[in-house]
């Protein structure tokens, strides 16, 4: 019998726990990934649920995938279809009887699953694995997802002082020639999914392109071409080029590079070149990167919801004037106008601007958070769905800050762009 890979956010070879047991454990091994049409439909909140700059970042990550599959005599099937509607005719065409994928547990995804597992043999095998964590579930020190705790520092100093982060796996050996199918299916291209052709602003401080490969190399550059790594916490808050912070979040979001890929990497820089407060920091983001994967697990559909997790209340407004000034960079402050506009043409924002902008429309304009976390969805390249919507939650004071902080945006700017440099960029 044979086995099929389904692909969602884990578009990678290496370090991919699916990937290694279909190779170790069949004969036969096929794979396939789904443009599900309706993430690049209409959202409850008016925009597109993946706009074009993802959209681009993913066909190039697709088209990656399916080089270093063949490169392993797999065949990627792709299909811009739903899953739901493909899979089961796979799994009966291919006489399929076991399908391995990486767990995801929010809303949308978990109704895709159950639509699949219902319209498939009762007899198929569904394994999944944990691959988009650091810290596997299984490492964590916690008796159950409902202990999580709700401060970050503290699940922060348990996962730290009790927890290991799993080694990582290496690509299996190539598979036999056999297969290969003979089935051939298009990736589509940015008309195919209804957008225009884009090339990249030479703005932008993210002139980078989808998939493992270039994952990797960019691994590459900023450990060790550059040593970047280095003086990671003293330029993250940088707003300008290339280098200022790690980009590794795109490939992160999309699972073209694993999180403990990254992590052993440092462990090597810091054995071989320095180990100091700045690569330590990477990690440190990284654990935070869990910390909201681990929220999301515990909260399940709360992190959507108005209240948020601390089920607060507040009074949210709903304009649709304040919103379009937000988008196009209209507001009365103008290192929140340089971000957005920086959004809109790039699909990238700095951490700095990300915080500030949405303490802005959160805080100050007092507009509905899930607005502003819808058009991050729409607009970002590193969307991953657990971040955007916690760290908004976390901003908007429904969230895991005990503190409620509220950013002073003037201040913020003197502070992090004291000669308007950003500003004059984008405006």
């Amino acid at each position: 019998m044979s086995s099929l890979i389904w692909f969602r956010n884990d578009l990678r070879v290496s370090d991919n726990t699916s990937l290694s047991q279909a190779c170790a454990k069949h004969d036969k091994v096929l794979a396939v990934f789904c443009f599900d049409p309706r993430q690049f439909e209409i959202g409850n909140y008016g925009f597109k649920k993946t706009e074009r700059y993802r959209a681009k970042f993913l066909i190039e990550t697709i088209e990656s995938l399916r080089l270093n599959l063949k490169k392993l005599n797999i065949s990627l099937l792709v299909y811009c279809e739903k899953p739901e509607l493909i899979i089961p005719e796979l799994l009966h065409k291919y006489e399929i009887d076991t399908i391995y994928l990486q767990t995801e547990w929010t809303r949308d995804e978990n109704k895709v699953l159950t639509a699949i597992k219902i319209k498939s043999n009762p007899s198929v095998n569904f394994v999944e694995n944990c691959d988009q964590f650091l810290y596997h579930p299984e490492e964590v020190p916690f008796e159950s997802f409902e202990k999580i705790p709700d401060v970050f520092t503290f699940f922060r100093k348990r996962v730290e002082k009790f927890s290991d982060v799993r080694p990582i796996l290496e690509k299996p050996n190539k598979k036999q020639s056999t297969n290969l199918l003979k089935e051939k299916t298009n990736i589509p291209t940015l008309k195919n999914l209804d957008f225009e052709d884009f090339q990249i602003d030479n703005r932008s401080a993210f002139p980078f392109h989808g998939g493992e490969d270039n994952a990797l190399e960019r691994l590459q550059i900023y450990f060790w071409k550059t040593q970047n790594l280095a003086t990671y916490k003293k330029t993250r808050n940088g707003l300008i080029g290339e280098n200022y912070s790690s980009k590794f979040s795109p490939w992160l979001a999309n699972g073209a590079i694993s999180a403990k890929t990254i992590y052993w990497a440092i462990k090597d820089f810091e054995n071989n070149i320095i180990k100091n407060q700045d690569t330590y920091w990477l990690i440190f983001e990284l654990i935070w990167r869990d910390f909201f994967k681990y929220v999301s697990l515990k909260h399940k559909d709360k992190i959507f919801r108005l209240k948020g997790v601390l089920d607060r209340e507040y009074r949210w407004g709903t304009s649709q004037k304040k919103l379009q000034e937000w988008i196009t960079g209209h507001t009365t402050e103008p290192f929140v106008n340089a971000n957005m506009v920086e959004l809109a043409r790039t699909g990238w924002m700095s951490n700095r601007g990300r915080q500030n902008v949405a303490s802005y429309w959160s805080k100050e304009l007092n507009q509905d958070w899930r607005i502003g976390a819808a058009y991050f969805e729409s607009l970002l390249l590193d969307y991953d769905v657990h971040s955007n919507w916690c760290n908004w939650m976390y901003l908007s004071g429904v969230g895991n800050d005990p503190r409620d902080r509220k950013f002073n945006i003037k201040r913020q700017a003197e502070i992090y762009d004291p000669e308007n440099t950003f500003q004059k960029l984008w405006l």
